[in-house]
């Protein structure tokens, strides 16, 4: 048993899995399914009360913080216990691609020449991980989500607010990976 939960299971299993998580969280107590809105309630039980945004009672999603640190440590034990000993499968091209532009080690999940201590100190680095992090957060912010709360949520609720969200997500995405990635690897 232990051999087939170590093993990387395919998108249509998985994804059935994630796909299940909404009815289950409909059914058991009409809780929406994101995780953008954790970080609020983490500020809103710890910050002072003086934030009107802070003002309400996050007791009643607690459920929501759970959730997230199942997830957390989900994360540590499968990272610990559970990593996959085979290299990590990358197209040729893409390998080339990288490569031209100086992203040498390729080994890990994020490369390690883009996402580490040491390249966090220059331009490239910075712009991935701190730029990159900040439009991230202002995008959640400003859609009113993230995208697994669009795309998988809200989708199947039908909301149309969640279709535009998850359309602009996935358009952004294209258009920052053919337009404007290259010239932030070439740094």
């Amino acid at each position: 048993m232990l051999e087939l939960i170590k093993q990387p299971w395919s998108w249509y299993v998985a994804g059935v899995f994630i796909g299940l998580t909404v009815p289950i969280l409909l059914l058991l107590g009409n809780k929406p399914f994101g995780i953008s809105s954790s970080l609020r309630h983490i500020c809103a039980a710890c910050l002072p009360r003086n934030f009107s945004y802070f003002k309400y009672n996050w007791k009643k999603e607690i459920w929501n913080l759970f959730f997230v640190t199942g997830i957390f440590f989900g994360g540590v034990i499968a990272n610990l216990f559970l990593k996959d000993p085979n290299l990590i499968i990358i197209a040729e091209k893409t390998k080339a691609v990288l490569q031209q532009n100086n992203v040498k080690d390729i080994s890990n999940l994020l490369p390690v020449d883009i996402f580490s201590w040491q390249s966090l100190f220059t331009l490239r680095g910075f712009i991935f991980i701190c730029v990159g992090g900040f439009l991230v957060g202002f995008g959640t912010r400003y859609a009113g989500g993230c995208t697994s709360g669009h795309a998988i949520m809200g989708l199947s609720n039908l909301q149309w607010p969640s279709l535009v969200a998850t359309i602009s997500f996935m358009v952004g995405g294209i258009v920052v990976t053919w337009f404007v990635l290259p010239f932030i690897l070439k740094l």
